[in-house]
């Protein structure tokens, strides 16, 4: 039973990364298409890649996004948890399901709602209601992470903390949030991750000349199709892989895997 096991767990896996060995293999690939196997290995695309100018300003504004993305949504899904578990709002779980609906939903319906909205109100497509949009969408991997965290957190440790003197500001922020820092950052990674890799949400909201790197590499494909589309995907694998191991120095993957 077990090796039954570890062979479907070994087919499961080859599933997910043969793409992503395919997508590299293309990206250093010598021929002027696409193309496998490679014929040799280069890394023209890669310096093409970051050779163009709208490449590198779609990269830059994604990286700015998730960024910014993180920071709101960090703070706006950490305090809804606390909210959610801790107060005595009536409807909490009806509450719940509504903030964890971006999940679910498919996001090109979120982003032609967000769209509607923007042109109704008169704010247009901006970077704003880009920014907007993305918090939309990554917020609730944040929430769900942190309640996770929350579920299982012992109150008492804090009345402890305030029992010893600690207001209730301090208690938190000596008390709960380190014991609540793996979802947190956890929720962070998830966010980032929704953010850069955004394609329906940002396909309504960006505004011309303010591309993100999903929306500049679908636009390139209309034109080209060679490997500078392969090399724009592997750095954003490769930059996913980096979030990863910054979560394994900083929390350990063995706490991620447990929320």
């Amino acid at each position: 039973m077990r090796t039954a096991f570890l062979i479907l767990c070994g087919f499961v896996l080859a599933f997910l990364l043969t793409p992503v060995l395919i997508v590299i293999c293309f990206a250093i690939n010598t021929e002027p298409y696409l193309a496998f196997p490679p014929s040799g290995l280069s890394l023209r695309w890669f310096a093409k890649f970051f050779a163009s100018r709208d490449f590198m300003a779609a990269f830059v504004l994604s990286l700015g996004l998730g960024l910014a993305t993180v920071v709101i949504a960090g703070v706006m899904g950490t305090l809804a948890s606390l909210a959610l578990l801790r107060s005595d709002l009536p409807g909490r779980k009806a509450l719940t399901g509504l903030f964890l609906s971006p999940i679910v939903l498919p996001t090109i319906l979120t982003g032609f709602a967000l769209f509607q909205l923007a042109m109704v109100s008169g704010v247009g497509r901006n970077v704003w209601i880009l920014l907007a949009g993305h918090v939309v969408v990554a917020t609730p991997y944040v929430m769900r992470t942190v309640l996770a965290v929350l579920a299982n957190f012992d109150r008492s440790l804090e009345e402890a903390a305030q029992g010893l003197g600690a207001s209730p500001a301090a208690a938190f922020r000596e008390v709960t949030l380190p014991l609540i820092r793996p979802g947190v950052i956890a929720g962070g990674l998830f966010a980032f991750i929704v953010s850069f890799d955004q394609f329906p949400v940002s396909l309504f909201l960006v505004s011309p000349g303010q591309e993100t790197l999903p929306i500049a590499m679908f636009n390139y494909l209309r034109f080209d199709f060679d490997g500078t589309i392969a090399a724009a995907s592997t750095v954003s694998i490769l930059l996913a892989v980096a979030l990863v191991l910054g979560i394994e120095r900083t929390i350990g993957l063995q706490e991620y895997a447990k929320l």
